[in-house]
Parts: C-alpha cells; sequence; structure tokens
C-alpha cells in the first residue's frame, strides 16, 4: 500500500507563490508516475502537473504552465509543486497522485491514478 499525505496548502495573496509537499510512505515509488490534480468549490477535479521518473519528464496544464514547477525527492519519497503569480482562479483542495503506470500515456486522467492523499487546501484572495 501507499500512502500520501500533502502539506503547505493555506490563505495567499493572488500574485504570491505556494510550495506545495506530498510525502510518500509504504511501498517504494520509485517507479511510480506521481502527479498533483486539484478540485475548485462547485468544479470537476483536474490536472495540474506530474512528474514521470524516465527522463525526469514534467507535464503541465495550460493553466499553470510557465508558472510552476513539479519536482521530485527520490530518495524521502516526496513531491514538490511550486507554484508563483497566484491567481484567484488557483484556489482548490490539491490532491497528491500515485500511479503504477509509467509511460506518458494519459498523463492527466484521474481513473489512471491508483493513489491519492487527502488533500491540501489553497485559497487566493485578491
Amino acid at each position: 500500500q501507499v500512502q500520501l499525505v500533502e502539506s503547505g496548502g493555506g490563505l495567499l495573496q493572488a500574485g504570491g507563490s505556494l510550495r506545495l509537499s506530498c510525502e510518500a510512505s509504504g511501498r517504494t515509488l520509485n517507479t511510480y508516475t506521481m502527479g498533483w490534480f486539484r478540485q475548485a468549490p462547485g468544479k470537476e477535479r483536474e490536472f495540474v502537473a506530474a512528474h514521470r521518473l524516465s527522463g525526469n519528464s514534467t507535464y503541465y496544464a495550460d493553466s499553470v504552465k510557465g508558472r510552476s514547477t513539479i519536482f521530485r525527492d527520490v530518495a524521502n519519497k516526496t513531491l514538490y509543486l511550486q507554484m508563483h503569480s497566484l491567481r484567484t482562479e488557483d484556489t482548490a483542495v490539491y490532491y497528491c497522485a500515485a500511479r503504477r503506470f509509467t509511460t506518458a500515456q494519459a498523463i492527466g486522467i484521474i481513473r489512471t491514478y491508483d493513489y491519492w492523499g487527502q488533500g491540501t487546501d489553497v485559497t487566493v484572495s485578491s
């Protein structure tokens, strides 16, 4: 089993930055693809970013591309998401997820992820 625990959310100002962490425990995630998703109030959960160990590859949703960085500390089993130039529309619960599927296929598709954290709340005020 895999447990994922997010941290780093909170109340932030528009234009500011955030850094979310996702600490994994349980079986090794050395080959897993890991990602961040978010769910805004009244909306469906959506893909934010993902990281594959193969080639240290990263993928971003258009809404966060250019102002976000996803990276991973494999030794410490921790996934990070840094985002700057925050907007009020970034307000959401952010979830960390992991999947055994290691290719880039369907990397933004929720149902392809096997494990999920409980989420961390991010509120961006104007």
